[in-house]
């Protein structure tokens, strides 16, 4: 079977409430952020950030198959991720971005306003696709390519397709997606006539300079097919040639979005066991094996093929994450989708999640523990002269480790809103100081701090401002 279509709500409709606060709020610029010592951004690169679950927040959601990819130049953080169902905004690839070390998202909008026509040409017997599906990004040689899917639901009738870009920047004046055309279709056959269904593409490097996609979705499961840059699309007898990675020989095979990553001479092969996109009913649980070469084969933890049904779990259903899957991996980065429990508004909406891999013995690792966020130091009433700053501070604590939003209130409580110049940032210790120019407008200005990781929330009482002459 193919992927099933997820529910469609735009993410924009999740937090417009948030979106609005600039013309909101009174004396607006008297609501500053500030960091705290020692707080710094930091790019996916060092290595001396430590292993876990980062808490994400902003625009999470909806966000299916995430591709993870930062920009060394700027340090940018990017996810391109599974477009909205119905063909709402287009249906095209959606794309978020992070300046703050993937902390913070924003929408940056879809790749393009509509489907490209030839997708509908190849579909023109039957039902349409409803959206593109399961992006890659790779960048080879100063050039982006992105590669994506379409299918029919229900069916292995698919393409893999590619477009390609010379930035990420959505506000660089040459930032457009070139439409490439398909790159492999099915049901055609692939290896020894099996057959095999063309999403999920996953592209590596091998080490002597060849590159390869990793393809597939249950079915016959995951192949490895060679391809060449920069046309980025297969090698002559590809499909033919391929190497069969992954079938785990059981009704369905439910396995699909392989991703390839080297590490310290090792090349680990991740994919997602089990059933998406059912809410609180998904069985998605991310699995790994590891192999000296890039083309297989990969065994886990106990020496079991995955070509025959091994595959250790690596990430799986925990506190209020439900489903976790369709991944990819960046610079020791394991970017998933999962079905959030915590949220109140829309249960099991399609949701960001980010863990920075640890390594144990040549195998990666993630942090599973849950701890629901706590404040250990709440925000205190604080006063200042006018045009003095009062100073408003919180740490919390939990796992992953919560970031702490702060909100205030000008109407003593009735309503509360986001401070408009951005969230102050979180400390690696989980302290937090929000600081507000003291005028005749913020007297008696209340704020409050939420703490808030994957798994919940917790707020604070209300502490007011008072401004002294």
């Amino acid at each position: 079977m193919s992927r099933p279509r997820l529910a469609g709500r735009s993410a924009a409709a999740v937090v417009a409430g948030l979106l609005l606060l600039a013309t909101a709020a009174p004396a607006s610029s008297a609501v500053t952020s500030s960091t705290t010592a020692g707080d710094v951004v930091r790019s996916a690169t060092e290595a001396d950030l430590p292993a876990g679950g980062i808490t994400v927040t902003g625009e999470t959601s909806p966000i299916h198959d995430p591709a993870l990819i930062v920009d060394e130049k700027s340090g940018t953080w990017y996810v391109y991720s599974t477009g909205l169902v119905n063909r709402e905004k287009g249906g095209t690839i959606q794309v978020w971005s992070s300046h703050d070390g993937g902390t913070t998202w924003k929408s940056e909008g879809t790749v393009w306003d509509e489907i490209p026509a030839w997708i509908d040409e190849h579909f023109s017997d039957g039902d349409l696709p409803g959206n593109l599906w399961a992006p890659e990004i790779y960048e080879h040689d100063g050039t982006y390519y992105l590669y994506y899917s379409a299918s029919r639901f229900g069916t292995n009738n698919s393409v893999t397709a590619l477009a390609t870009n010379t930035t990420l920047d959505p506000s660089d004046p040459e930032y457009e997606w070139v439409d490439q055309g398909a790159v492999v279709t099915s049901p055609n056959p692939i290896e020894n006539g099996k057959t095999f269904n063309a999403i999920d593409a996953g592209i590596v490097e091998g080490d002597d300079g060849r590159h390869y996609m990793a393809i597939g979705s249950f079915w016959y499961g995951i192949f490895l097919v060679e391809i060449e840059f920069p046309g980025g699309k297969p090698v002559e007898g590809a499909l033919a040639d391929a190497k069969h990675l992954v079938d785990r020989f059981m009704p369905g095979n439910p396995v699909e979005a392989p991703y390839i990553y080297e590490h310290d001479g090792w090349y680990y092969l991740f994919v997602s066991f089990g059933f998406c996109c059912q809410g609180e009913n998904s069985t998605y649980q991310v699995a790994v094996g590891r192999s000296r070469d890039v083309t297989g084969p990969y065994l886990d933890k106990e020496g079991r093929d995955m070509f025959g049904g091994g595959g250790t779990i690596l990430l799986e259903q925990h506190g209020a994450i439900v489903g976790p899957g369709g991944q990819s991996v960046h610079d020791g980065v394991l970017a998933f989708h999962y079905y959030d429990a915590a949220n109140e508004e829309i249960p099991y909406f399609p949701t960001l999640g980010l863990q920075r891999l640890g390594w144990a013995d040549g195998w990666p690792v993630v942090d599973q523990t849950v701890e629901v966020p706590m404040l250990t130091t709440a925000p205190s009433d604080a006063s200042a002269r006018r045009g003095r700053i009062a100073s408003f501070t919180a740490t919390a604590a939990g796992t992953p480790r919560p970031v702490v939003e702060w909100e205030v209130s000008y109407d003593d409580g009735a309503t509360w809103q986001a401070p408009v110049k951005g969230q102050p940032a979180t400390s690696d210790g989980g302290t937090s100081t929000l600081r507000v120019r003291a005028t005749p407008d913020t007297d008696g200005l209340l704020v409050r701090a939420t703490a808030r990781n994957a798994h919940g929330t917790a707020t604070s009482e209300p502490a007011t401002l008072t401004t002294r002459r």
